[in-house]
């Protein structure tokens, strides 16, 4: 006989979009400029963690009221938060309310699939409030992209199984098709996969994290909600620098393959030369901020749901690549460094002879003039 599907009592679906907006945030600075509700961020312990583990420094949290928006037969709660990262990330959050049946999130995840209306809202807010913490940052530029992600939080179902992996047990196939937003039934393979990055710390809670979405049945799932923001920021980022590096990389071939007499008579450009390295600090700087604002060392529960998060998101491919594209830039930058040197040796070396030469050849000219 086949079960009822499980209801939702109550729940919270949230919809993320992640932003770089600067190259860095002076976050008591923008607490300041904003007036606005405002908390800054903090992980909740509830499972034993010691107190360093902590952001560092911890993001700036901003609460606007808002209209509500339609989507489908949903609403979206009125207010957003838009959180701020010293690094210059930022991230806007959407939250709608849930009750009943939980198939009713495969409508909802269809219709949040690549949602224009919350994406142009988004960068409209995210616009709003950098002008709105002006000095507050450096080298203020709204990327062209955005990392979306959402979050179905499910606080408690009825009725209650016991234990909890029981739901995936019995609806793997609904589960996949709402966290990739697919309202077909997809094959074993899919199902498979979709469910495979999945973590609990007791009978009662349960996170299954795919790229697309997530699910978290668990009453008290704050710190589960704050790690795979910071996850999803943390994508966005390495998306972000990997185009910059790219760029700069660009910038560093054509530099160095520029003929030469069409360069600078020191052999290249000096402002070039001050870009590239520009780009490469900047790059290296980002990279180590956004790699080391989330400690996780000290809650063994939330280091696995971070590195389920990492895997599904393939961060440690990222890191590994902008590392690689980074040595490269070095090793371009110092191509061309040494080639700017080696030419203006050259250059002091033409001019001591020519200057050797006038020095052998200036008595000859006084003399001749003398007779």
């Amino acid at each position: 006989m086949l079960k009822t599907m499980p209801e939702i009592s109550r729940g919270t679906c949230y919809v993320l979009f992640a932003y770089d907006i600067a190259f860095s945030i002076d976050l008591n600075l923008a607490e300041r400029r904003i007036k606005d509700v405002t908390q800054r961020e903090t992980i909740k312990h509830k499972r034993r963690a010691p107190q360093y583990f902590q952001y560092q420094p911890p993001p700036l949290r901003v609460t606007h009221g808002v209209e509500s928006l339609a989507i489908g037969n949903f609403h979206t709660n009125p207010v957003v938060d838009i959180v701020l990262y010293d690094f210059g990330g930022a991230s806007v959050v959407y939250s709608i309310s849930l009750e009943g049946p939980l198939s009713h999130l495969l409508s909802l995840s269809h219709d949040l699939y690549e949602n224009l209306l919350l994406l142009n809202d988004s960068r409209r807010r995210v616009e709003q409030i950098l002008d709105a913490i002006g000095s507050a940052v450096s080298k203020p530029s709204v990327s062209p992209f955005v990392e979306d992600y959402v979050i179905y939080r499910i606080d408690s179902l009825k009725p209650q199984p016991k234990p909890i992996t029981e739901v995936v047990g019995e609806y793997r196939q609904t589960l996949t098709q709402i966290l990739r937003a697919e309202t077909r039934e997809l094959s074993e393979d899919e199902v498979s996969d979709a469910t495979s990055r999945r973590i609990s710390f007791g009978a009662d809670d349960l996170t299954i994290v795919d790229w697309n979405s997530a699910i978290v049945i668990d009453p008290e799932a704050e710190d589960i909600v704050a790690v795979l923001e910071f996850a999803n920021v943390e994508l966005m980022e390495m998306r972000y620098l990997d185009q910059r590096i790219d760029s700069a990389l660009t910038l560093a071939y054509d530099t160095l393959s520029r003929q030469p007499w069409r360069r600078f008579p020191f052999g290249s450009d000096p402002g070039e030369l001050q870009r590239v390295a520009q780009w490469q600090v900047d790059s290296a700087i980002l990279f180590e901020g956004v790699n080391n604002s989330l400690k996780l060392l000290g809650d063994q529960y939330l280091a696995r749901l971070y590195r389920a998060a990492a895997d599904r998101f393939h961060l440690a491919e990222w890191d590994a690549t902008i590392l690689r594209k980074l040595q490269t830039l070095d090793g371009i930058y110092s191509k061309i460094s040494d080639l700017v040197t080696a030419r203006r040796m050259e250059l002091l070396e033409w001019i001591i002879i020519v200057l050797i030469a006038v020095s052998i050849a200036l008595p000859f000219f006084v003399g001749f003039h003398g007779h």
